[in-house]
């Protein structure tokens, strides 16, 4: 009798990609997925571990799943990711209950360590980070039928202060495009219509290839493949994007004129103390750049707050410069005192209530900036991308414009829909109402 699996995928889009490698392996070795872990015999739970709330919601779940050990017929837990790589064999010690433990170089190994029945092999499995999945891995897209996580490339070579991730990834490495061709091929024949491109750092991808591989000629050659109709790109990291990356995204009708480029900061201080590389002045060339390039491009772009160090001055320049470049999408977080980062040793950590505060008063400010581009949009009639029905919302259905990633950004609510329309359409629709991130509109084509 088949072994049935139940897979818990905590964290990034990232992640989520690693965790459907593990779905299509597991299948591979007849196993049966199940959506409850109340009906599993095997439990898989891949954790995230970037920041300590994503730590502690990793362990949190642990032991959740644990708990059907004990009162469910789940005969075994195993743990993959991030936390696993961040904290190694200590985790044996401090979750007994998990019987594998596999690091972010080891998850394609899910079905060799499911299948083992050696009392005396290891039970955790950790190495330096080498492994990225290819055409051949037995992928199943987890996601929307007709959306998908591309994943470009693993891992990255920058050491900003604030950032574990090159310890838990290890170093940048790119897939090939003819591999990322096939993958994208494969995915359109089932069904998918929208790529969403992802890695620790899109714009590096190709460099260690020394052979003229980069963004540019990637996103031409996915423009390529039949069926897929929107391409959008994220994580770029904002120093060094090629001009073939802008002028693919400027002349490719298949993507999308959207840029994810986090920037963390404005102020010099706390670029330099980040290690970005970078002053505000560089970050306003930049970005003069890619919307000289690309009139009309929709750029995200993220924020941290309560960097060691942080005057007021300093979240004075970052609220100016969010108020000046007038970005369409932004996100911000609070610091966390990261163990193993280098600004975790950092003077003058910044208490936690004056970083939520200053998260509040930068995302009020984006909400205003972001309002009165939801207004501007009201009577135009724009492209969007269906989604379904909504959950939170009876007789309601759900649309993204190609400035609207999936999660991260606003939605379109399409009212009183027509009967013909199925997720993954691209329907005409005309802009009627707008709220600080979300839009309502009518179906007019």
């Amino acid at each position: 009798m088949s072994e049935r699996v139940h897979l818990v995928s905590l964290g990034c889009p990232k992640n989520r990609v690693d965790s459907e490698v593990m779905i299509g392996k597991l299948r591979g070795a007849d196993c049966v997925l199940v959506d409850s872990p109340e009906e599993a015999d095997v439990i898989v739970v891949n954790t995230c571990s970037f920041i300590k709330p994503a730590t502690d919601e990793s362990i949190d779940t642990v032991l959740e799943m644990a708990g059907y050990k004990e009162d469910g017929r789940c005969e075994k837990l195993i743990v993959t990711g991030c936390m696993v790589q961040r904290f190694g064999v200590a985790l044996e010690d401090e979750l007994p209950e998990v019987d594998h433990f596999l690091g972010t170089g080891e998850y394609h190994r899910i079905d060799e360590v499911l299948r083992s029945r050696d009392a005396t092999a290891p039970k955790t499995h950790i190495d330096v980070p080498m492994y990225i999945h290819d055409e051949f891995s037995p992928r199943v897209n987890s996601w929307k039928g007709h959306s998908a996580w591309l994943k470009i490339s693993e891992g990255c070579n920058h050491r900003c202060a604030f950032c574990i991730i090159p310890t838990l990834r290890g170093k940048m490495r790119s897939r090939t495009i003819p591999s990322l061709v096939a993958e994208a091929e494969r995915l359109a024949g089932e069904g998918v219509r929208e790529l969403n491109l992802v890695s620790q750092d899109s714009t590096a991808f190709g460099r260690d290839f020394s052979d003229g591989t980069d963004l540019g000629g990637l996103l031409r050659a996915l423009a390529g493949v039949e069926g897929i109709q929107w391409i959008r790109l994220h994580y770029a990291y904002p120093i060094g994007l090629p001009d073939s990356l802008l002028s693919a995204i400027n002349d490719e009708p298949k993507v999308c004129r959207y840029l994810d480029m986090p920037l963390q900061h404005a102020s010099g201080p706390m670029l330099k103390a980040m290690r970005r590389g970078v002053t505000r002045q560089g970050q306003e060339r930049i970005l003069d750049r890619v919307r000289l390039a690309v009139p009309g491009i929709a750029i995200r772009t993220t924020f941290i707050v309560g960097f060691p160090g942080e005057t007021e001055a300093d979240f004075a320049e970052l609220l100016d410069f969010v108020k000046v470049q007038q970005f369409e999408r932004v996100g911000v977080f609070t610091y966390f005192q990261e163990e193993g980062t280098d600004a975790a040793k950092l003077p003058d950590q910044v208490p936690d209530d004056v970083k939520n505060e200053r998260q509040r008063i930068l995302m009020q400010a984006q909400a205003d900036v972001s309002r009165a581009r939801m207004d501007a949009l009201v009577g135009q009639t724009l492209d969007v991308l269906i989604d379904g029905a909504s959950d939170d919302h009876d007789w309601v259905t759900v649309g993204r414009l190609e400035t609207q990633a999936p999660d991260v950004d606003g939605v379109v609510y399409l009212e009183m829909p027509p009967e013909d329309i199925r997720p993954g359409q691209i329907r005409r629709v005309r802009i009627d109402r707008a709220s600080d991130y979300d839009l309502v509109g009518t179906v007019v084509d």
